[in-house]
């Protein structure tokens, strides 16, 4: 058959069945079409032009591309790419980019056909593309930015600052993200790069008593097989607990249906996926836990050695009972919240090699140092023999903290001295990956007869799966949330982490927090009812000021920026006919008695070279853009000529980009890195200082672990604030979202609306559509498109309200706003929900509503 790509003559006489994707990027290597779901059809990332429309390659067999012209950004023209590549910029309409190729020629097709496109039509087009980081009010900007020009044939200039603090500096090689030219880890092809499969385990729970490979090493192109006992080292990795096997041994119990029992490396992919199907494991399959009230109980199964029990977390302080009995007005209730999938759109890749004796990495993953020190277990290597390399990753929000493919690309490429791919499908990347904790939380809140919290009873009870990941944690977070936004005196909590046989789950954005808020913002609108009192002015009674105390009874010393959030909304809530209220609070830094740090490494290579070493993950959340913004201000070096590498050749050690730290702690290090830069700047040209390498760091190390009484109690260095009101219109459709946030000092206004609007579309989606619902251990669904997540015609307006309270311990007074944008959500709509149909929601998601969302 014959066809054009992007104008050129091609022929094509191989399988017609072939999708036009993996013609694309295998054959013709055109890599700006990416592959999110395939062949799902669900992501829009792989979009292309076939003969005036726009398709999803993924579904797109090669018989129907005969006689046809395919277009792929590649093949657009200079002009539109400057000029799509711009407005993106500007507009901030791209963030991690995984998915914003496939959104250009998605919006390159609307123009050709209609050159003045309202923000609906737009919004109506972009059906078939999923964004998990925007919320998609910048994208479609950037769309309505770009077709004007291109109507008028105009060029739209790239922008440009001087990079300092406070500047809507554009994001980081952000252009080339828009026109798919930033490389992801699966756009990598090495010389001789072979490919391995992994083998997942067929029950949640079930004894293995055999693995036949035999007939998976007769095909033709296999190069090897791998089970658990070829790994070198330590067979167990984990965060904080090493409970997760890479590989489950012959004669182990599988936990869950994400647990790989075998590997083949082969030729091709294809013959790596066939290969791997065809190793025949016997079993005895054994009946799955997948209740946590049922899997404490006394005489029930161990998952794990030490039993089923993860973590407790209790926090008892003041006379709570007494408090409670003596309250004017009493709000209690079960509040279920569920697991959801962190839908990033570029599921899990990893690329390994050997050099000389050290392993190299690629990774996506959210912490090169961690990944560094658990690969360096498996294969029983000292850390300086494994090198891991940064690849900015397509969407993390908490779902990368777990090492997955890195291990087995690490292992493979040891054992045969190749370069060696290990992708994950979506099907595998959705059973595989942690997800958000469903929690189980019974709440009892009180308040006096003048609307005054008086003392609260939480018992909250998390499902954590089947392996540790960080489930211990968000469970202590949940529980030093656990009385939101407020200064309550009397506080009793007890919060669980329960193993089960369902899939992990670990880190996502809100970590637990989120699932409290929605609780205790719903029993306070309850207590406003019985009281007769004021919404607004109950939450501003009681938010926290400075000299208040958290749960955990951590004394907030400055910063306390929710008053001034509630201040912001005032009018707009009361205006509104139906309106609901949720405010928030959410941690920066890990704290809790473990240490948060980072190290800098800056580089003068010349005049016109300097090199920012971090060790923070860019996930799209801006943490590179950041980084030169600190620099910028510092020092005043153009941020043009400075490159961001991140890379534990570098030393420029950090932990896991979590808990809304990598701002201020990176801030705070290129501060102390640049004591000395600057003063070498202020009798030198930068080029005189070439061949200069300056290094710094900032550790927080004085906060308290839970329980320790010892000395003040700090259980984390910052906090950000935030309430948020949701409105909804006669028919009781949600019609805006007012989302005001306090972000300390904002560093770029753009980026920061970005992640606000990018989090409460997240948390949106929490409240009324998003749900990876489970039956005896095993997902109901594996199609991304059955998760929930919200496409852009569902969206809402989104109003993002800038608030500025500095912290102390934040560079410029910033405080982290990666999380804390959908902390309120749920609890706002839940609220708005109620005052038009008078039901009190205490289940997630209410998807009774889900289609109560006003039409972009």
């Amino acid at each position: 058959m014959q066809f054009t790509i992007n104008g050129i003559k091609k022929e094509y006489n191989g399988d017609p069945e072939l999708p036009l994707l993996r013609y694309l990027r295998e054959r013709e290597h055109i890599l700006s079409p990416k592959d999110g779901c395939a062949p799902q059809a669900a992501c829009g990332c792989c979009t292309v032009e076939l003969n005036g429309k726009s398709v999803l390659s993924c579904v797109i067999p090669m018989r129907k591309v005969a006689d046809g012209h395919v277009v792929t950004i590649e093949g657009i023209g200079e002009y539109r790419q400057r000029v799509f590549a711009n407005a993106f910029v500007e507009k901030s309409g791209v963030q991690c980019g995984f998915c914003t190729p496939g959104i250009v020629m998605q919006a390159k097709v609307l123009i050709d056909h209609n050159p003045s496109p309202s923000r609906e039509d737009i919004a109506a087009a972009l059906n078939h593309n999923l964004c998990r980081c925007t919320g998609y009010k910048k994208i479609i900007d950037s769309i309505l930015f770009a077709a004007e020009a291109i109507r008028d044939l105009k060029e739209i200039p790239a922008v440009t600052t001087d990079g300092r603090v406070g500047r809507r500096h554009p994001k980081y090689d952000s252009a080339d993200a828009v026109l798919g030219r930033s490389p992801f880890v699966a756009d990598v092809q090495l010389d001789g790069m072979v490919h391995g499969a992994l083998k997942f385990s067929d029950h949640p729970r079930a004894k293995v008593l055999s693995i036949d490979v035999s007939r998976a090493k007769k095909l033709d192109g296999v190069i090897r097989v791998i089970t658990a006992g070829d790994i070198p080292g330590n067979r167990y990795t984990g965060l904080i607990v090493p409970d997760w096997p890479l590989m489950i041994a012959l004669g182990e119990e599988t936990r869950y249906i994400g647990d790989v029992i075998a590997a083949v490396i082969a030729e091709t992919e294809d013959i790596a996926r066939a290969a791997a199907g065809l190793i025949d494991i016997r079993y005895q399959v054994l009946p799955p836990l997948t209740d946590p009230e049922t899997a404490l109980a006394p005489d029930i199964n161990k998952i794990h050695p030490k039993g089923n029990l993860l973590s407790e977390t209790n926090i008892d302080r003041g006379k709570t009972e007494i408090a409670l009995k003596e309250s004017a007005y009493i709000s209690s209730g079960v509040y279920n919240t569920q697991r959801i999938e962190h839908g990033f759109m570029e599921t899990e890749c990893s690329v390994a090699r050997m050099s000389g004796d050290t392993v190299e990495v690629l990774s996506q993953g959210q912490g090169v140092y961690e990944d560094r020190k658990q690969i360096a277990g498996l294969l029983g290597l000292p850390l300086e023999k494994v090198r891991v390399i940064l690849v900015p990753n397509g969407g993390g929000f908490g779902g990368k903290e777990d090492l997955t493919v890195q291990g087995h690309a690490a292992l493979f490429a040891f054992l045969l001295k190749k370069p060696v791919r290990v992708a994950l499908t979506r099907e595998e990347s959705i059973i595989m990956h942690p997800k958000r904790h469903p929690l189980r939380m019974k709440y009892t809140l009180g308040c006096d007869k003048n609307g005054k919290l008086t003392a609260l009873k939480a018992d909250i009870l998390g499902d954590t799966g089947a392996y540790a990941s960080v489930g211990m944690k968000v469970l202590e977070r949940a529980a030093g949330h656990a009385t939101g936004a407020y200064f309550i005196p009397n506080v009793i909590v007890r919060s669980k982490a329960v193993y089960t046989n369902n899939i992990p789950c670990g880190a996502m954005r809100g970590f637990g927090v989120n699932q409290v808020t929605f609780a205790i913002e719903n029993c306070i609108d309850d207590l406003c009812e019985q009281g007769g009192f004021d919404r607004w002015q109950f939450r501003y009674d009681n938010a926290l000021t400075e000299g208040d105390m958290t749960s955990t009874g951590q004394i907030i010393r400055a910063g306390a920026g929710v008053k001034e959030t509630l201040l912001s909304v005032k009018d707009i809530f009361r205006n509104a006919k139906y309106a609901g209220i949720a405010c928030g609070i959410k941690n920066t830094g890990i704290g809790n008695g473990m240490a948060d740090e980072g190290r800098i490494r800056i580089e003068i290579i010349s005049g016109e070279k300097v090199i920012l070493h971090h060790g923070w993950t860019e996930m799209g959340q801006g943490v590179n853009t950041m980084a030169v913004q600190f620099l910028c201000e510092e020092t005043g070096i153009n941020p043009d000529i400075i490159e961001v590498i991140v890379d534990t050749a570098s030393g420029a050690i950090s932990g896991m980009t979590t808990a809304s730290r990598a701002t201020s702690i990176i801030g705070n290090s290129i501060h102390d890195t640049c004591k000395k830069l600057r003063a070498d700047l202020a009798g030198n040209s930068l080029s005189e200082l070439s061949g200069n390498v300056y290094h710094g760091h900032w550790t927080c190390d004085w906060t308290t672990k839970p329980g320790d009484t010892s000395r003040e109690i700090v259980t984390h260095y910052s906090y950000s604030y935030a309430t948020q009101v949701v409105t909804l219109d006669d028919e009781g459709n949600i019609d805006t979202i007012y989302a005001a946030h306090d972000a300390g000092k904002i560093i770029n206004p753009s980026l920061f609306e970005g992640q606000i609007e990018g989090s409460v579309h997240m948390g949106l989606g929490y409240a009324i559509s998003e749900d990876l619902e489970m039956k005896d251990g095993f997902p109901v669904s594996t199609k991304l498109r059955n998760c929930g997540i919200l496409r852009a015609k569902q969206m809402p307006e989104v109003k993002v309200i800038g608030i500025e309270v500095p912290d102390p311990n934040g560079p410029h007074g910033a405080k982290g706003v990666g999380e804390i944008g959908l902390v309120p959500t749920a609890g706002a709509v839940a609220n708005a929900f109620y005052q038009y149909d008078g039901t009190r929601y205490f289940t997630l998601p209410i998807k009774t509503r889900v289609k109560s969302v006003r039409k972009n």
